[in-house]
Protein backbone atom coordinates (compact mmCIF):
# COMPACT_ATOMS: atom_id res chain seq x y z
CA UNK A 1 0.00 0.00 0.00
CA UNK A 2 1.28 3.36 -0.98
CA UNK A 3 1.51 6.13 1.54
CA UNK A 4 -0.92 8.18 -0.41
CA UNK A 5 -3.64 5.35 0.29
CA UNK A 6 -2.42 4.92 3.81
CA UNK A 7 -3.54 8.98 3.73
CA UNK A 8 -6.82 8.29 2.41
CA UNK A 9 -7.37 5.72 4.58
CA UNK A 10 -6.99 7.78 7.38
CA UNK A 11 -9.54 10.12 6.35
CA UNK A 12 -13.48 10.12 6.86
CA UNK A 13 -14.54 11.03 3.31
CA UNK A 14 -13.20 13.47 1.27
CA UNK A 15 -16.47 15.38 0.50
CA UNK A 16 -17.07 15.92 4.19
CA UNK A 17 -13.07 17.40 5.35
CA UNK A 18 -12.53 20.80 6.05
CA UNK A 19 -10.58 22.10 3.31
CA UNK A 20 -7.77 23.38 5.82
CA UNK A 21 -8.05 19.34 7.43
CA UNK A 22 -7.07 17.88 3.27
CA UNK A 23 -3.72 20.43 2.73
CA UNK A 24 -2.16 21.18 5.82
CA UNK A 25 -3.61 19.31 9.49
CA UNK A 26 -4.42 15.88 8.22
CA UNK A 27 -1.11 15.42 6.40
CA UNK A 28 0.76 16.82 9.43
CA UNK A 29 -0.98 14.37 12.00
CA UNK A 30 -0.60 11.58 9.42
CA UNK A 31 2.80 12.02 9.70
CA UNK A 32 2.69 11.97 13.43
CA UNK A 33 0.94 8.59 13.47
CA UNK A 34 3.32 7.12 10.94
CA UNK A 35 5.72 7.92 14.01
CA UNK A 36 4.07 6.21 16.63
CA UNK A 37 1.97 3.59 14.89
CA UNK A 38 4.06 0.75 15.77
CA UNK A 39 3.98 2.48 19.76
CA UNK A 40 1.50 1.04 22.29
CA UNK A 41 -0.29 4.80 22.00
CA UNK A 42 -3.65 4.82 21.62
CA UNK A 43 -6.47 7.20 20.00
CA UNK A 44 -7.85 7.94 23.34
CA UNK A 45 -4.39 9.13 24.53
CA UNK A 46 -3.77 11.23 21.58
CA UNK A 47 -7.17 12.77 22.80
CA UNK A 48 -5.80 13.81 25.72
CA UNK A 49 -2.50 14.93 24.53
CA UNK A 50 -4.23 17.37 22.40
CA UNK A 51 -6.88 18.15 25.46
CA UNK A 52 -3.58 19.67 27.08
CA UNK A 53 -2.77 21.16 24.47
CA UNK A 54 -5.84 23.09 23.79
CA UNK A 55 -6.09 24.00 27.74
CA UNK A 56 -2.28 25.37 27.88
CA UNK A 57 -3.61 27.51 24.52
CA UNK A 58 -6.60 28.99 26.87
CA UNK A 59 -4.15 30.02 29.52
CA UNK A 60 -1.62 31.22 27.47
CA UNK A 61 -4.97 33.61 25.64
CA UNK A 62 -5.60 34.86 29.47
CA UNK A 63 -1.64 36.49 29.98
CA UNK A 64 -2.89 38.99 27.24
CA UNK A 65 0.44 40.28 25.79
CA UNK A 66 0.77 40.06 21.82
CA UNK A 67 3.56 37.57 22.79
CA UNK A 68 0.83 35.14 24.88
CA UNK A 69 -1.62 35.68 21.82
CA UNK A 70 1.19 34.46 19.77
CA UNK A 71 2.12 31.30 21.82
CA UNK A 72 -1.91 30.74 22.34
CA UNK A 73 -2.27 30.66 18.46
CA UNK A 74 0.84 28.07 18.13
CA UNK A 75 -0.84 25.59 20.65
CA UNK A 76 -3.89 25.87 18.95
CA UNK A 77 -1.77 24.57 16.33
CA UNK A 78 -0.55 21.88 17.68
CA UNK A 79 -4.00 21.11 19.43
CA UNK A 80 -5.52 20.62 15.70
CA UNK A 81 -3.07 18.68 14.08
CA UNK A 82 -2.97 15.68 17.10
CA UNK A 83 -6.93 16.23 17.31
CA UNK A 84 -6.49 15.54 13.61
CA UNK A 85 -4.36 12.48 14.57
CA UNK A 86 -6.87 10.43 16.97
CA UNK A 87 -9.25 9.58 14.63
CA UNK A 88 -6.75 9.05 11.86
CA UNK A 89 -4.84 6.58 13.97
CA UNK A 90 -8.06 4.59 14.77
CA UNK A 91 -9.26 3.84 11.45
CA UNK A 92 -6.16 3.02 10.27
CA UNK A 93 -5.47 0.24 13.01
CA UNK A 94 -9.48 0.11 12.80
CA UNK A 95 -9.26 0.54 17.04
CA UNK A 96 -11.68 3.26 17.46
CA UNK A 97 -14.43 2.59 19.71
CA UNK A 98 -17.68 4.78 20.33
CA UNK A 99 -16.61 6.20 23.82
CA UNK A 100 -13.57 7.54 22.00
CA UNK A 101 -15.29 9.62 19.64
CA UNK A 102 -17.67 10.60 23.00
CA UNK A 103 -14.18 11.75 24.60
CA UNK A 104 -12.63 13.35 21.14
CA UNK A 105 -15.92 15.41 21.30
CA UNK A 106 -15.63 16.29 24.81
CA UNK A 107 -12.24 17.46 24.84
CA UNK A 108 -13.14 19.69 22.02
CA UNK A 109 -15.34 21.16 23.92
CA UNK A 110 -12.97 21.31 26.93
CA UNK A 111 -10.99 22.98 24.65
CA UNK A 112 -13.30 25.71 23.18
CA UNK A 113 -14.80 26.40 26.83
CA UNK A 114 -10.99 27.21 28.25
CA UNK A 115 -9.58 28.77 25.08
CA UNK A 116 -12.82 31.29 25.12
CA UNK A 117 -12.43 31.47 29.18
CA UNK A 118 -9.05 32.31 28.32
CA UNK A 119 -9.67 35.57 25.38
CA UNK A 120 -12.84 36.70 27.73
CA UNK A 121 -9.29 37.27 30.67
CA UNK A 122 -6.70 38.50 28.36
CA UNK A 123 -8.73 40.05 25.50
CA UNK A 124 -12.13 41.49 26.56
CA UNK A 125 -11.48 42.46 30.24
CA UNK A 126 -8.34 44.29 30.03
CA UNK A 127 -10.11 46.34 26.25
CA UNK A 128 -10.91 49.66 26.21
CA UNK A 129 -14.68 48.36 26.72
CA UNK A 130 -14.62 44.99 28.41
CA UNK A 131 -18.76 44.79 28.40
CA UNK A 132 -18.67 45.29 24.59
CA UNK A 133 -15.88 42.73 23.95
CA UNK A 134 -17.31 40.18 26.84
CA UNK A 135 -20.26 40.12 25.22
CA UNK A 136 -18.83 39.59 21.86
CA UNK A 137 -16.80 36.75 23.45
CA UNK A 138 -20.25 34.65 24.42
CA UNK A 139 -21.49 35.40 21.21
CA UNK A 140 -18.73 34.15 19.54
CA UNK A 141 -18.41 31.12 21.53
CA UNK A 142 -22.34 30.60 21.18
CA UNK A 143 -21.47 30.99 17.46
CA UNK A 144 -18.72 27.97 18.22
CA UNK A 145 -20.84 26.09 19.32
CA UNK A 146 -24.13 26.41 16.97
CA UNK A 147 -21.81 26.04 13.28
CA UNK A 148 -20.01 22.91 14.97
CA UNK A 149 -22.97 21.36 15.77
CA UNK A 150 -24.99 21.79 12.13
CA UNK A 151 -21.76 20.89 10.27
CA UNK A 152 -21.38 17.37 12.80
CA UNK A 153 -25.24 16.34 12.06
CA UNK A 154 -25.30 17.23 8.59
CA UNK A 155 -22.18 15.44 7.78
CA UNK A 156 -23.10 12.59 9.77
CA UNK A 157 -26.30 12.56 7.79
CA UNK A 158 -24.60 12.58 4.12
CA UNK A 159 -22.16 10.16 5.45
CA UNK A 160 -25.21 7.80 6.55
CA UNK A 161 -27.14 8.39 3.38
CA UNK A 162 -23.92 8.00 0.90
CA UNK A 163 -22.44 4.89 2.39
CA UNK A 164 -25.87 3.13 3.28
CA UNK A 165 -25.10 3.22 6.99
CA UNK A 166 -27.45 2.97 9.71
CA UNK A 167 -27.39 6.29 10.94
CA UNK A 168 -25.01 7.25 13.47
CA UNK A 169 -27.26 9.58 15.41
CA UNK A 170 -29.39 6.50 15.97
CA UNK A 171 -27.49 3.77 16.39
CA UNK A 172 -24.94 5.46 18.82
CA UNK A 173 -28.10 6.73 20.78
CA UNK A 174 -29.60 3.47 21.66
CA UNK A 175 -26.27 2.13 22.22
CA UNK A 176 -25.17 4.63 25.09
CA UNK A 177 -28.70 4.68 26.32
CA UNK A 178 -28.92 0.99 26.71
CA UNK A 179 -25.03 1.03 28.29
CA UNK A 180 -26.07 4.39 30.55
CA UNK A 181 -29.26 2.55 32.30
CA UNK A 182 -26.81 -0.40 32.67
CA UNK A 183 -23.80 1.51 34.47
CA UNK A 184 -26.17 2.80 36.86
CA UNK A 185 -26.83 -0.40 38.48
CA UNK A 186 -23.02 -0.73 39.08
CA UNK A 187 -20.43 1.16 41.50
CA UNK A 188 -17.72 3.33 39.78
CA UNK A 189 -17.20 4.18 35.83
CA UNK A 190 -18.16 7.57 37.32
CA UNK A 191 -16.05 9.26 34.25
CA UNK A 192 -18.01 6.94 31.43
CA UNK A 193 -21.58 7.40 32.90
CA UNK A 194 -20.31 11.40 33.14
CA UNK A 195 -19.26 11.25 29.32
CA UNK A 196 -22.21 8.88 28.13
CA UNK A 197 -24.75 11.22 29.93
CA UNK A 198 -23.52 14.48 28.31
CA UNK A 199 -23.28 12.73 25.35
CA UNK A 200 -27.34 11.84 25.15
CA UNK A 201 -28.28 15.32 26.41
CA UNK A 202 -25.84 16.51 23.62
CA UNK A 203 -27.30 14.73 20.67
CA UNK A 204 -31.00 14.95 21.74
CA UNK A 205 -30.59 18.86 21.88
CA UNK A 206 -28.45 18.58 18.06
CA UNK A 207 -31.44 16.80 17.09
CA UNK A 208 -34.26 18.84 18.32
CA UNK A 209 -32.40 22.07 17.81
CA UNK A 210 -32.02 21.23 13.78
CA UNK A 211 -34.79 18.79 13.25
CA UNK A 212 -37.84 20.85 15.32
CA UNK A 213 -38.17 17.45 17.53
CA UNK A 214 -36.25 14.05 17.97
CA UNK A 215 -38.86 11.86 16.00
CA UNK A 216 -38.82 13.97 13.05
CA UNK A 217 -35.06 13.03 11.68
CA UNK A 218 -36.12 12.07 8.34
CA UNK A 219 -33.68 12.71 5.63
CA UNK A 220 -34.93 12.30 2.19
CA UNK A 221 -34.93 8.47 0.98
CA UNK A 222 -32.81 9.06 -2.35
CA UNK A 223 -30.34 6.38 -3.57
CA UNK A 224 -26.95 7.29 -2.00
CA UNK A 225 -25.95 8.07 -5.63
CA UNK A 226 -28.33 10.76 -6.03
CA UNK A 227 -28.16 12.03 -3.14
CA UNK A 228 -24.20 12.46 -3.08
CA UNK A 229 -24.55 13.96 -6.45
CA UNK A 230 -27.47 16.90 -5.08
CA UNK A 231 -25.97 17.15 -1.63
CA UNK A 232 -22.23 17.40 -2.80
CA UNK A 233 -21.79 21.14 -2.99
CA UNK A 234 -24.05 21.96 0.00
CA UNK A 235 -22.00 19.47 2.30
CA UNK A 236 -18.79 21.28 0.84
CA UNK A 237 -20.33 24.69 1.75
CA UNK A 238 -20.94 23.05 5.21
CA UNK A 239 -17.29 22.48 5.71
CA UNK A 240 -16.55 26.30 6.20
CA UNK A 241 -18.19 26.28 9.54
CA UNK A 242 -16.72 23.53 10.80
CA UNK A 243 -13.91 23.66 13.75
CA UNK A 244 -10.86 23.13 11.55
CA UNK A 245 -11.96 26.66 9.48
CA UNK A 246 -12.89 28.47 13.03
CA UNK A 247 -9.26 27.41 14.48
CA UNK A 248 -7.34 28.43 11.50
CA UNK A 249 -9.34 31.68 11.77
CA UNK A 250 -8.65 32.06 15.34
CA UNK A 251 -4.22 31.02 14.68
CA UNK A 252 -4.29 33.92 12.41
CA UNK A 253 -5.72 36.72 14.46
CA UNK A 254 -3.89 35.61 17.30
CA UNK A 255 -0.51 36.08 15.51
CA UNK A 256 -1.66 39.10 14.05
CA UNK A 257 -3.10 40.59 17.45
CA UNK A 258 -6.41 40.83 16.03
CA UNK A 259 -8.31 39.04 18.43
CA UNK A 260 -11.47 41.54 17.87
CA UNK A 261 -12.01 40.47 14.31
CA UNK A 262 -11.69 36.40 15.13
CA UNK A 263 -14.99 37.46 17.67
CA UNK A 264 -16.60 39.47 15.10
CA UNK A 265 -16.37 36.87 12.89
CA UNK A 266 -17.85 34.58 15.28
CA UNK A 267 -19.88 36.65 16.67
CA UNK A 268 -21.58 37.73 14.08
CA UNK A 269 -21.00 36.67 9.96
CA UNK A 270 -20.41 33.38 10.95
CA UNK A 271 -23.85 32.51 12.53
CA UNK A 272 -25.45 34.65 9.21
CA UNK A 273 -23.75 32.33 7.09
CA UNK A 274 -24.72 29.01 8.89
CA UNK A 275 -28.49 30.51 8.93
CA UNK A 276 -28.18 30.99 4.82
CA UNK A 277 -27.23 27.36 4.53
CA UNK A 278 -29.52 25.92 6.71
CA UNK A 279 -32.38 27.75 5.01
CA UNK A 280 -30.87 26.26 1.69
CA UNK A 281 -29.99 22.93 3.22
CA UNK A 282 -34.03 22.71 3.89
CA UNK A 283 -34.65 23.48 0.09
CA UNK A 284 -32.69 21.28 -0.75
CA UNK A 285 -34.20 18.64 1.30
CA UNK A 286 -37.68 19.40 0.11
CA UNK A 287 -36.63 19.34 -3.75
CA UNK A 288 -34.97 15.59 -2.94
CA UNK A 289 -38.29 14.48 -0.82
CA UNK A 290 -40.61 16.14 -4.23
CA UNK A 291 -38.70 13.89 -6.44
CA UNK A 292 -38.75 10.81 -4.48
CA UNK A 293 -42.43 11.39 -4.32
CA UNK A 294 -42.65 11.36 -8.19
Amino acid sequence: MSIYQEYRRGLKSVAVEEVFDLIFYRPLAFLLVKAIYRTAITPNQLTLVSMVLGIVAGICYAFGPPVAFAAAGMFCLLYNIVDCSDGQLARMKHSGTPIGRILDGFADYVVSVAVYIGIGIGFAAPSSNPLLYGLLTVAAAAGNALTSALLDFYRNRYLDITLGRVSVLDREQQEFASAYDALLHQKGHALEKGLIWLYLRYSALQRTLISGRPESHNPPAVGPDVYAREQRVQIHLWTYMGPTTQWTALIVCSLLNRIDIFLWWMAVVAPVLAAVLFATQKMKDRQLRLQEAA
